[in-house]
């Protein structure tokens, strides 16, 4: 069986995020190293998993059916 999982719980897009955003930023004139984008992408991803599951519980009191 393929396991899915959303598109923000994916480390590889937070961090391909980061990579875009350190690339703009050298563009810019700031500097990351990769560590430092390695720790900036799992903060993300890690902020992005608790915020998922802060909008699914709230999401459950809103909801208009029961649950069985």
């Amino acid at each position: 069986m393929i396991e899915t999982k959303q598109w923000w719980k994916s480390k590889t897009v937070w961090g391909g995020l980061v990579a875009l955003c350190a690339s703009l930023a050298a563009l810019a004139g700031f500097q990351l190293d990769g560590g430092a984008q390695d720790q900036l992408a799992e903060a993300l991803a890690a902020g992005a998993s608790a915020l998922g599951a802060v909008i699914a519980i709230l999401g459950r009191f809103q909801a208009q059916t029961e649950i069985r």
